[in-house]
């Protein structure tokens, strides 16, 4: 979290579930926003073959039969929930700890930051962040956790 802002910061967490990190202040200053969950628009089936290739990793007696399975059980899940979660953000774009320092802001990255066309508006919502009441208050209730607004 300590590089340039707009790189990523990738790191391991609980030893399985690779998170990604868009860092956001100035080198030296630990500050990164986590990106917890990514609708897919395009790519679906490559996102589909990374979920099951990341499911096995680290796993003893990953088999080919485990493998089908994985992917039938993939199958069934609708394609704006296959990168539900950081760890899901990861797996769906085979993202793990070596694209860290990756510019996300560099057109030519192949993992970039893209801004939205000039003619379409996307209404944001805020709500307290979830799964964070250990941290206690005034914490719990800040409203740091962006959504797309829908209707």
């Amino acid at each position: 979290m300590y590089g340039p802002p707009g790189h990523a910061y990738v790191y391991l967490v609980y030893g399985m579930h690779d998170c990604l990190n868009v860092i956001t202040e100035p080198l030296g200053a630990p500050a990164a926003l986590l990106i917890r969950a990514v609708e897919p628009l395009e790519g679906v089936d490559a996102m589909r073959v990374d979920r099951v290739l990341r499911t096995g990793r680290g796993r003893r007696g990953w088999t080919a039969d485990r493998a089908e399975r994985s992917a039938a059980r993939l199958a069934r899940i609708p394609d704006d929930r296959l990168a539900a979660g950081p760890g899901l953000v990861t797996a769906a774009f085979g993202i793990d700890t070596r694209w860290t320092g990756v510019d996300l802001c560099d057109p030519r990255s192949p993992l970039r930051i893209e801004t939205r066309p000039p003619d379409e508006t996307i209404a944001v919502a805020t709500s307290p962040r979830i799964g964070i009441d250990y941290a206690g208050s005034p914490w719990i209730a800040q409203p740091w956790r962006f959504t797309i607004a829908r209707d």
